[in-house]
């Protein structure tokens, strides 16, 4: 009985040791300046599978976001500026499971610049998620 006691004992403490390692979140801090010289309306960052957005950013406003790749493809930011014109914009390609920052600096003319720092994680090849 004690032995059986011992065992469950060691089982139990072992899966919660191990748990923390096994259950990393892999995120992306982003960042959105505004340096378009003037106030942004309906800005929107798409990303594989999801998005996020403002009604409105200040000229040299920054605005941070944080999110999870969960899916490959290529960033995408649109906005429309103080005359109605609709900007969008193609960002850099990311890859499900990569970490890091990424700065998005909105310039005039209707371009930015796409700051990643990014660590690549490569996917196994079932598509079940990253590895390291």
């Amino acid at each position: 009985m004690k032995r059986s006691i011992k065992i469950v004992t060691g089982i139990a403490a072992a899966l919660w040791l191990a748990g923390p390692i096994g259950c990393h979140s892999y995120h992306v801090d982003m960042t959105v300046e505004n340096r378009t010289g003037g106030p942004i309306r309906l800005l929107e960052v798409d990303y594989p599978s999801a998005s996020f957005g403002a009604d409105s950013l200040d000229a040299g406003a920054v605005m941070h976001y944080r999110i999870q790749l969960s899916a490959n493809g290529t960033l995408k930011v649109q906005y429309t500026t103080p005359d109605n014109h609709q900007v969008q914009i193609q960002g850099p390609a990311v890859t499900q499971g990569q970490e890091g920052k990424l700065a998005i600096i909105l310039q005039p003319s209707g371009k930015a610049d796409f700051n990643p720092e990014l660590k690549p994680i490569s996917i196994p090849q079932s598509g079940k998620g990253p590895e390291q």
